[in-house]
């Protein structure tokens, strides 16, 4: 077993933080959890965890802020319901305090995943007849999450219409399939190992979404290989097929998912992976334009920043040595809620009363300028099969720039600016 996955000594009589979904993931596995309103809990990967302590300054404004390390382990709530609870590791008592806790859910409102465990009187069924029956209850839930996932799986592109008048953004929460029913999977598995198993480590990281009232959120695999160097050569060819079977070989980036809401057809539209994977590299630029898109025209203001960014970190990774991010993922993220516009000229009368006013009301009289600012974030992310010489235990040693990563970015940038000067940017 992993030095990171020993047992773990956890503070006694120390107060937990309750983890719930986090409901705005659109790719990838893994079991991300909230940790509070600005930071995400997820399984501490040795690899992963060396990168965020090992991380070159300049990188860093390109990826979540690491928080620490916390143990998580399996507890029971006043009805029985299992839960998944955050503890500081014994002698870290920095690493929650340190994080703002205000807003994170009372231990008394614990998530419940799981039914109420049944207690049956040994009148009505014998053990055996109990444990029998248990079993196949709980098959019977495992093989309908399986058949869920399945059409999840064939619903590769999905439509939702909203509320308008209600809250988008806790609508959302209901809505997001994907981290809904990987978070389902993920847990069902930790579940079914936690008679043999119920401390983990997770690490901390920022939420990145924290601060878009409606994030749109595109989740892009980078590079034109996906497999570490520790992969095994079935976990290698598997890997090798996906990419050369996607516009990864290509043009050395594929969707991997994404959550857009567009507010001038009252929708919410996700893509999940299986039909990232199908596009082609037309496919591909026909999907960042939706991407950007909210139903009634497309977002130019966010153009220009997302490709100043991409341009930004390009420069960065060319000038880091021996690093390969194989498997990564690069988010896009921006605020679905548009900011009401004024005229140039306007005072500050006029701007207090149109910003309680919806911009189309008053569009194309003037020239108009947002009042808040159209913010939109790149940030790399996943790193479990990254590797650099600074990892002395690595077998393999790279030499020079990640090329298939950067070349992934160039083609994002042509295509990005293909669409901006096509729509007149």
């Amino acid at each position: 077993m992993s030095p990171a996955f020993r047992a773990m000594d956890v503070e006694p009589r120390t107060k937990g933080v309750l983890l719930e979904p986090f409901v705005h993931q659109v790719g990838g596995h893994s079991c991300v959890l909230r940790f509070n309103e600005t930071t995400l809990c997820k399984p501490l990967v040795p690899r992963e965890h060396q990168f965020y302590e090992t991380l070159p300054a300049e990188m860093r404004k390109f990826t979540p802020q690491y928080k620490g390390v916390v143990s998580v382990r399996f507890e029971e709530d006043e009805d029985r319901n299992l839960c998944l609870i955050a503890y500081p590791l014994k002698g870290d008592h920095g690493t929650l305090d340190s994080v703002d806790n205000s807003d994170c859910e009372p231990k008394s409102k614990l998530l419940r995943w799981t039914n109420k465990k049944h207690h049956v009187l040994e009148t009505e069924k014998s053990p055996k007849d109990w444990v029998r029956q248990h079993r196949k209850e709980e098959k019977m839930k495992s093989h309908k999450l399986e058949e869920e996932f399945e059409w999840l799986k064939k619903s590769e592109v999905l439509y939702y219409s909203v509320e308008k008048k209600g809250n988008v953004s806790s609508q959302l929460k209901h809505y997001n399939p994907w981290s809904m029913k990987c978070h389902q999977q993920q847990l069902q598995r930790m579940k079914e190992n936690a008679k043999h198993r119920n401390q983990y480590k997770f690490i901390l990281l920022e939420n990145l979404t924290s601060r878009y009232e409606v994030p749109c959120v595109l989740d892009l695999k980078m590079g034109t290989r996906q497999h570490g160097d520790d992969a095994s050569e079935e976990k290698a060819a598997n890997q090798i097929r996906k990419c050369q079977q996607s516009t990864s070989a290509v043009i050395g980036v594929r969707v991997c998912g994404m959550q857009v809401y567009q507010a001038g057809s009252g929708q919410l539209m996700f893509m999940n992976k299986y039909h990232g994977r199908k596009l082609s590299v037309q496919g591909f630029k026909e999907a960042l334009f939706q991407f950007f898109h909210n139903g009634r025209y497309l977002r130019r203001e966010l153009l220009g920043p997302v490709l100043k960014k991409l341009t930004e970190l390009k420069a960065v990774l060319e000038r880091q040595e021996s690093y390969r991010f194989y498997s990564s993922s690069l988010l896009v993220i921006y605020d679905g809620k548009e900011w009401p516009e004024v005229a140039l000229d306007s005072d500050a009368e006029d701007l207090e009363d149109l910003s309680e006013e919806s911009a189309d009301e008053s569009a194309g009289a003037y020239a108009y300028k947002p009042i808040g600012t159209s913010s939109v974030d790149v940030r790399m992310i996943d790193f479990a099969h990254t590797t650099c010489r600074l990892y002395g235990e690595d077998s393999v040693v790279h030499e020079g720039q990640d090329a298939g990563y950067i070349f992934g970015l160039q083609s994002l940038i042509d295509i990005v600016t293909e669409i901006s000067e096509e729509s007149g940017e």
